[in-house]
């Protein structure tokens, strides 16, 4: 591998997850559209470039989420009873929503993609938070509720927060709580993902070499390598920062990467 493609992992490591400790929110809106372009610049064919990027970026949490799993194990905030409960609809969810996504053009999801990051970007600017009006459900509405959230996290390759944290919120969980809890459940959601892209990419011509399925495994682990180090960063600045600002900075980011993505897809 080249090392300017080196480089930039690098590089895409150390923001991702630098970005992660300061405002809280997981890496996979900068990386689809950022893997997009990189894979693009490196010959990766036109109809599995999103595929390709969605399956890095999901084997890529993997390591950070157990990472963040852990620290939030450590100050009491995960419900494990909860965990338990959804998780094996999120697996079941996750993987499925990656079978799908084989089956959709790469600019079918890549539009699905930027729609969903512009709600994103709006919950953001306006600070939406749902109000606690009711309690946890039974077995049958959380593990709908993990299919739901498994199903769109595989399909935008996300640990899921952006969707577990306000069911959570709004069945009347503590926001700490909700948070931590959140962090659990994308362990399972990145690994489910992650096998997924790697077996329904599996008989894909064309990949780059050291790819398995739709991950790229010099990507993911020298994305993994720095991102592992420069959470700790984000967070400390997180205390110094006006935080708010920069969440609105951040959505319009969103905003720009998703629709260079979709400049991308659509040009390839």
């Amino acid at each position: 591998m080249a090392i300017e493609w080196i480089a930039a992992y690098l590089a895409l490591g150390g923001i991702v997850r630098f970005v992660a400790g300061l405002l809280g929110i997981g890496g996979g809106g900068i990386m689809v559209p950022i893997l997009t372009a990189l894979f693009a610049a490196q010959g990766v064919q036109g109809e599995h470039l999103v595929h390709l990027a969605l399956g890095t970026s999901m084997a890529a949490i993997v390591i950070t989420a157990i990472s963040s799993l852990r620290t939030h194990h450590q100050h009491q905030a995960v419900l494990w009873p909860v965990v338990l409960r959804i998780t094996p609809a999120i697996l079941i969810g996750t993987f499925a929503a990656t079978w799908l996504a084989t089956l959709l053009p790469t600019r079918a999801l890549a539009i699905f993609f930027s729609c969903f990051m512009a709600y994103v970007a709006v919950q953001m600017v306006l600070n939406i938070k749902p109000k606690a009006q009711r309690q946890l459900p039974g077995v049958a509405g959380v593990s709908l509720a993990g299919l739901i959230i498994g199903g769109i996290s595989a399909l935008v390759a996300i640990g899921g927060g952006s969707l577990t944290v306000p069911f959570l919120t709004w069945c009347n969980v503590r926001i700490q709580q909700a948070i931590g809890t959140s962090a659990a459940v994308g362990l399972p959601i990145a690994l489910a993902g992650a096998l997924g892209y790697m077996i329904n990419g599996w008989s894909t011509a064309g990949m780059p070499a050291y790819t398995l399925g739709y991950v790229s495994v010099p990507a993911v682990l020298l994305i993994s390598a720095v991102s592992f180090f420069t959470a700790p960063f984000g967070a400390r600045l997180a205390h110094r920062l006006p935080v708010a600002t920069l969440k609105k900075i951040f959505a319009a980011l969103l905003l720009v990467l998703s629709l260079k993505m979709l400049q991308t897809v659509f040009s390839a």
